[in-house]
């Protein structure tokens, strides 16, 4: 029997921009339930969830980390809850930094409620203000935690309007932060006599617009409430309707806190335990069952008597216990030495070792339940996004996937010693592993290897973790945007393969037509082919020709997209007719239709927040015209506070973090997600046209 319950289990986890207290926060929580002795720090590198060598070097999270603990159930608790045992915890820390951004969405993804964190100097930013958007979209449940309340020169009554004006009249405090900033008040379950009023009114008035806003969710609370008054609302009453807000987004709860003088964390922990929902309270994660336009919504169930249903939304390489694949249980129960599939596969795999985890530490456990996070050690078919099951029922299903921010910054290496090839190779497959938005590309025609991140930072902590972990040094290029290259007009091209050697020979006569599609449309390959022309054997050959051309480039050496390739004639001979020499007529009949099409080059788009203090807005925006930037508006976020909008082309933003720290003294801050590919100048592509020239010529 399991020690506590699918009801028992709280599932947090922590987002926001980097540097508002994230880690400091789960560190003073963890001593408050009494998970740890004292408070680690993140100056001294000895938090619980930056064990990390490069995070504790950084001072920074750089991946999301778990940890699980039990407490016992406060007498507040429903007796349900109580009946079952303790209740047990699994607290989420991720990164702030946009480079590891990815990390971050897909712990927040797994778990129950988002508690996004902001700083109470600097108020809502705009990596808060994307966490949110995506927390409501998934249908997670949110809070917001304003933390440092007792830093200098705060003006919390200033951010608390600000929350309200950014995010609507459903943002409502839980607690009150107290004169001297050292303690805070509740304001949702007790009101607290003799309490003097404050710059935000009275205690009990944010207590009864809390009240008000809870019970107007569910009509039966309100009748009863209107009736009968607020002393006559049972806790489950309140209870429930608390989670009905949370649900439908009808509630944006916000605490206070100082995780540095502990003000407000002992009201977070009971906030936790009293308050937020349990695995089986929150909205159905999306599940889907079959793919593309054929696919079916399907819905887990959080029952531990059910079939298993599991999703890996992390893996750890550990050098001890080797791959760890970190998974949520939706559905079933997971046992050690119990029998899994993995996705489609057909032969199940032994759960030989199962984990809980606390921070690097790992406990062993013999079994997880529906709602519970839990690690399995040396799957090594387990990749990231798999569905673990245990029926052949749920074989294709999956979960609604996540919109990742799409890797644009690369960056070519080597290894720096002849014959380790492999051991490099070895090694970036691991990295790539445990973070979602890295992607390692072989570029064959170039014999390359090619890091794809959402940044310089993630790079070089993928260079220094290649060489402190796995011991590989490497010689790396320039990063490389991820330009791509498409035609502007229809056009026609052929070619003939022809090759006669004594004996049989090659050969091999195509015609094609080429048309650009929208943009994001891809690719399609169309046979127009009449009579046999070419005969149906060695379409897939042409095709493969054509698909050569796609991935290696035209004119710059970047990737071919958004294009129609139709083969609509050719020729053939009875014996010299082979697949190799369609494959060649179709590549050269490609690149002929290609140099009348009118080639294009395209960059990336990424749309740009910045924020930083309105003094220094003649030197951003200054700056940010010299990259091509088109400045699409700015927003005063607080008083002396302004955050900018833009579209720019990203390789326009390769050292943008140290040009901004010095146009604004270090105060700014910016985030940039993909928007689209657009046309680059035309001095630009003869630039990187000419670039790949001499390239182009020798093969």
């Amino acid at each position: 029997m399991p020690r506590f319950s699918t009801e028992s289990i709280r599932n947090l986890c922590f987002v926001g921009n980097a540097g508002v207290g994230k880690t400091s926060l789960v560190e003073a929580l963890l001593k408050q339930a009494g998970a740890i002795g004292s408070a680690g720090s993140v100056e001294k590198g000895n938090t619980v969830s930056d064990f990390d060598p490069q995070a504790k070097a950084r001072a920074h999270s750089l991946s999301a980390s778990v940890m699980s603990f039990d407490m016992d159930a406060p007498k507040s608790v429903s007796p349900a809850s109580q009946r079952s045992g303790p209740l047990h915890f699994n607290l989420f820390d991720t990164p702030g930094l946009g480079d590891f951004r990815g990390s971050a969405l897909s712990a927040m993804a797994a778990a129950d409620t988002v508690a996004c964190v902001i700083s109470a100097s600097n108020g809502l930013d705009g990596a808060a203000l994307q966490f949110l958007a995506r927390a409501k979209a998934r249908g997670a449940a949110r809070i917001l935690i304003v933390n440092k309340i007792d830093a200098e020169g705060v003006n919390l009554y200033a951010v608390l309007q600000q929350l309200k004006e950014r995010l609507g009249s459903e943002v409502l405090p839980l607690n009150l932060p107290t004169a001297d900033r050292r303690s805070v008040v509740d304001c949702l379950q007790t009101v607290q006599s003799g309490v003097p009023a404050s710059e935000f009114g009275t205690h009990h008035d944010a207590h009864q617009k809390i009240i008000d806003q809870i019970v107007e969710i569910n009509p039966s609370v309100m009748e009863h409430y209107l009736e009968e008054g607020e002393a006559q609302l049972s806790f489950s009453e309140l209870h429930d309707a608390f989670e009905q807000c949370l649900r439908e987004s009808h509630l944006l709860p916000v605490v206070f806190t100082s995780a540095r003088n502990q003000a407000g964390i002992a009201e977070l922990l009971a906030l936790l335990q009293t308050w937020l929902p349990n695995p089986a309270e929150v909205n159905p994660p999306r599940f889907f069952k079959g793919s593309g336009n054929a696919a079916i919504a399907v819905q887990a169930q959080p029952d531990p008597a059910l079939h298993v249903i599991a999703h890996v939304f992390k893996i750890i390489n550990d050098p001890f216990v080797g791959k760890l694949s970190v998974f949520r249980i939706y559905q079933g129960s997971v046992k050690k030495d119990s029998q899994l599939f993995i996705g489609e596969g057909r032969k199940p795999v032994k759960i030989a070792h199962l984990y809980k985890l606390f921070g690097r530490e790992h406990q062993e456990i013999d079994l997880g339940i529906a709602g519970d996070i839990c690690a399995v050690a040396k799957l090594d078919d387990v990749v990231y996004d798999s569905l673990l099951h245990d029926h052949h029922d749920e074989d294709d299903w999956h979960l609604a996937p996540l919109d990742l921010p799409k890797p644009m910054f690369g960056l070519s290496a080597e290894p720096a010693s002849r014959g380790h090839e492999q051991k490099l190779s070895s090694a970036l497959r691991k990295l790539a592993e445990e973070d979602p938005c890295l992607r390692i590309e072989q570029h064959a025609d170039l014999n390359e290897t090619v890091l794809m991140g959402l940044g310089d930072l993630q790079l070089k902590v993928t260079l220094q973790r290649l060489k402190e972990r796995y011991q590989v040094d490497v010689k790396t290029a320039p990063p490389r945007v991820a330009y791509r290259e498409t035609i502007s007009t229809e056009a026609e091209g052929h070619h003939r393969h022809k090759k006669q050697t004594g004996g049989a020979g090659q050969f091999g006569e195509v015609s094609l037509r080429v048309k650009p599609l929208p943009r994001g449309e891809g690719f399609r390959f169309v046979n127009d082919t009449h009579g046999g022309s070419i005969p149906h054997n060695f379409l897939p050959a042409v095709e493969k020709g054509v698909r050569m051309v796609l991935a290696s480039g035209a004119i710059a050496g970047f990737p071919l997209q958004d294009l129609e390739v139709s083969a609509y004639d050719g020729k053939h001979h009875p014996v010299d007719s082979k697949e190799v020499a369609f494959v060649s007529a179709g590549k050269r009949a490609l690149l002929d239709a290609i140099s009348r099409a009118g080639a294009r080059v395209l960059e990336p788009m990424v749309d740009l927040q910045v924020r930083f203090p309105d003094a220094h807005m003649g030197e951003v925006s200054a700056g940010l015209a010299n990259k091509r930037a088109k400045i699409q508006g700015t927003d005063s976020e607080s008083p002396g506070e302004l955050s900018l909008s833009a579209c720019v082309p990203l390789s326009e933003l390769k050292d943008y973090q140290n040009e901004l720290k010095s146009q604004t003294a270090g105060l700014g801050s910016y985030s940039m997600e993909f928007s689209h590919y657009e046309t680059v100048p035309q001095q630009v592509q003869k630039t990187l046209v000419d670039a790949y020239q001499p390239q182009h010529e020798e093969e």
